[in-house]
C-alpha cells in the first residue's frame, strides 16, 4: 500500500500524516532515486512542490533528509542533484584540512575568499562563515588589506 499520497479527508483536504508530510516526499523520491526514475538534476523544488502538493519548505526538508542520507547534494547555481560520492566531509572541515593539504605553517599566507569559493565550489557566504568559525579557533589571523595568514595549526586527529 502506497503512503503517498495521503488519504483525502471528506472536506476535500487531504489528510494530515502523523509521519511527516516531508518523510513521505522523501521516501517518494528515494524511490523514484533507486528505481532509476531521477537521474542527474531533479527538477526545481516548485515543481516538485506541484507535484506533491506540498509546500517548498516540505520539498527543502525532504530533500534535506535524501542529502543526509547521501543520495543527492545541493549544486550551486544548479539545484539538487544525485550525489557524485565525492568528498563528504564539511567545508569547514575541508577548510581547515587544506592547512596540512598545502603544507602551509605558522605565517603563511591562507588562500583567499575567491580562491575558496572556486577550489570548493562553495558559495562567498558559506566561505565566510567557514573563516569567521577559523578566525575564532584562532586558527587565522586577519590583516586588512593583506588577507588571512596560519596563527596556529589545527590539532591532527590522532591527537587527544
Amino acid at each position: 500500500m502506497s503512503c503517498w499520497p495521503p488519504a483525502p479527508r471528506g472536506d476535500g483536504m487531504r489528510e494530515a500524516s502523523p509521519r511527516g508530510t516531508y518523510l513521505l516526499v522523501a521516501d517518494s523520491l528515494r524511490s523514484d532515486i533507486t528505481q532509476g526514475g531521477l537521474t542527474d538534476v531533479l527538477p526545481s523544488e516548485s515543481s516538485l512542490g506541484a507535484k506533491y502538493d506540498v509546500s517548498r519548505n516540505t520539498v527543502r526538508r525532504a530533500l534535506k533528509v535524501l542529502e543526509a542520507e547521501g543520495l543527492l547534494e545541493s549544486a550551486p547555481g544548479i539545484g539538487w542533484r544525485l550525489a557524485t560520492g565525492g568528498d563528504r566531509r564539511d567545508l569547514l572541515t575541508k577548510m581547515t584540512d587544506l592547512i596540512s593539504d598545502m603544507g602551509l605553517v605558522v605565517g603563511d599566507r591562507y588562500p583567499s575568499e575567491a580562491e575558496l569559493c572556486e577550489r570548493f565550489k562553495a558559495s562567498r557566504t558559506a566561505v565566510r562563515r567557514a573563516l569567521g568559525h577559523m578566525e575564532g579557533e584562532g586558527l587565522l589571523d586577519t590583516v586588512h588589506g593583506k588577507g588571512r595568514s596560519i596563527r596556529v595549526l589545527p590539532a591532527s586527529p590522532a591527537q587527544p
